[in-house]
């Protein structure tokens, strides 16, 4: 069974088609600029680009162009569309309708159209992608798989916020989480390297990011996590403020004359790393410039580093003790200064870094010494082969 992961951004596509018989990638690719001049399409195969660049003035132009990559003469790597079982969607927001992945009718078309309120920057365009394969492989099962459905395990307590209950009747205003399918995959697999079932297992995962989140895994559950109605909250991010005094929203709006919209905008996109360092969003960038004397970007790094050591606390005490630690994601994976920054003073906890271990980027591996009781890992994440998981899950059981 070949499945097909689609994952659209408002003026993007990322794709992954996945050999499940061996749970390996054939070709992965990147559409950008939909609907603007000088749109590309680039896929890999074997390490090898395929680069198209032609007009697409939408989504389904784009789909397109991806089903005649995949099965292009020379640089493909189908036959047929035929060849392609399932597509496999990712959905940023199911609200409370999903905690877990679904095949896609038009009652959860239905149910994606009412939570574009609650993620008005993602779920249009997934809706969108939704919709242009729909068009194009009529015929072809199709699954929504959502980052908020992990974490829909997590108690009344955890996702709960002190206000008036009646906006969360109302508006559904509660803590929701994001990055649920990374959460989830990298839990799965680090239980699979030790030998353990995760049922048996608390796990604090790290994805660190330009997004960045934690999650306090219990017995295979989500039972809290640090984003929270938005991606807005909890760990500082490449651009994201995270936690702050809310207090501060309205005291910005008037001390600088302000809209909401637009201290929306100072909070999502201009905070953050970047608005710590003013040099950029971009971890890589910060610590170049750490290393030529620019302390604003020393602070903003270690504003970032103590955030996560706070949150790996604070869900050790959630679970009453923590067996693993997981990195994952961009920094995660690749930083090993950022993971010894973040482990450094968790000692009490019964964490020790092995330095020498955890000289390396980007692979799967241990990080932790041979006597520390708490073990720390390095988990690349794979939402792709997550998400494909579950689509072919949910067909194998039509």
């Amino acid at each position: 069974m070949k499945i097909l992961v689609v994952n659209c951004g408002s003026s993007s596509l990322k794709y992954q088609l996945i050999d499940m018989a061996k749970d390996n990638s054939l070709a992965q690719g990147l559409v950008e600029r939909i609907g603007i001049e000088g749109s590309i399409l680039t896929q890999k195969v074997n390490g090898e680009k395929y680069i198209v660049e032609q007009p697409m003035e939408s989504h389904q132009d784009a789909i397109k162009l991806v089903l005649e990559a995949l099965v292009e003469e020379t640089h493909g790597v189908i036959k047929s569309m035929d060849e392609i079982s399932a597509v496999g969607h990712r959905v940023v927001h199911g609200g409370e309708n999903y905690a877990e992945s679904v095949l896609i009718d038009d009652e959860v078309m239905k149910a994606l159209e009412e939570c574009v309120k609650l993620a008005p920057l993602h779920n249009p365009p997934n809706i969108t992608g939704i919709n242009a394969c729909k068009a194009l492989m009529p015929n072809t099962p199709m699954v929504a798989v959502f980052d908020t459905a992990f974490h829909q395990s997590m108690p009344d307590k955890a996702y709960m916020y002190a206000l008036p209950y009646e906006l969360y009747e109302k508006h559904g205003i509660r803590r929701y989480g994001m990055h649920g399918t990374s959460h989830r995959y990298v839990s799965q697999r680090v239980a699979e390297v030790v030998g353990k079932p995760i049922e048996e297992l608390k796990i604090v995962t790290c994805h660190l990011g330009n997004g960045a989140s934690c999650a306090a895994i219990q017995n295979g559950k989500s039972v809290d996590t640090s984003m929270g109605f938005t991606p807005l909250e909890g760990l500082v991010m490449g651009t994201r403020c995270g936690d702050i005094d809310p207090a501060i929203v309205p005291f910005i709006q008037k001390a600088e004359n302000l809209t909401a919209a637009e201290v929306d905008t100072l909070m999502n996109k201009k905070s953050g790393v970047f608005g710590l360092s003013g040099v950029s969003s971009d971890f890589r960038d910060i610590e170049g410039a750490i290393e030529n004397g620019n302390d604003r970007a020393r602070l903003a790094l270690d504003v970032f580093h103590y955030r996560v050591k706070k949150y790996i606390g604070a869900y050790t005490a959630a679970m009453g003790g923590t067996d693993l630690i997981v990195f994952t994601a961009g920094l995660g994976e690749n930083s090993k200064d950022s993971r010894e920054a973040v482990c450094e003073g968790l000692e009490y906890l019964g964490v020790k870094i092995d330095k020498e271990k955890n000289n390396f980027r980007g692979e799967e591996r241990l990080i932790s010494t041979d006597d520390s009781t708490v073990k720390v890992f390095v988990i690349p994440t794979n939402e792709e082969l997550m998400i494909a998981k579950d689509t072919k899950a949910i067909v194998d059981a039509l």
